[in-house]
């Protein structure tokens, strides 16, 4: 060797699938065994392996992180939709005398029953309510305070 420096060489064990594949990579890229071998235990070795390893898990912690933050949003958009029906609802119905309440609450297990159905078909054609609603709303009033 001229100015290179003398490599040291060791003995490996590797299961037969292993020395297929690795065979088989030196000869699609036209490299000896022993330099793929070679560069595949420097990359393991390497603190870039770490570096990498966890860039790729921030990625996925990321991912998540957004899930999660698109959840909270619609349960929040679930949970104000609610309020402000039952808010409307107690507003605008009155008390009903006892004689009537009876027939109402046949009446209200029918319009329950038409409201499921509906609700049935509004889910299987979508779209959703949360996906008319902008994520560009911004949930601050214009002072800057919670609304």
């Amino acid at each position: 060797m001229t100015g290179g420096k003398k490599k040291v060489q060791i003995s490996v064990y590797l299961d037969q699938t292993i020395m297929t594949m690795l065979g088989d990579y030196a000869a699609r890229r036209d490299q000896s065994q022993s330099m793929v071998a070679e560069a595949a235990i420097a990359s393991f070795l390497s603190p870039d392996a770490d570096e990498r390893r966890e860039a790729a898990i921030a990625k996925r912690l990321d991912q998540v992180d957004r899930r999660l933050a698109r959840q909270e949003r619609d349960i929040g958009i679930a949970v104000e939709t609610l309020a402000v029906f039952v808010r409307f609802w107690l507003a605008t119905t009155p008390g009903l005398p006892e004689p009537a309440a009876q027939a109402t609450r046949a009446k209200a297990a029918e319009r329950y029953e038409a409201f499921v159905t509906a609700l049935g078909r509004r889910l299987a054609k979508g779209p959703k309510l949360r996906q008319e609603i902008s994520e560009d709303i911004n949930p601050t009033g214009d002072d800057g305070t919670q609304s």
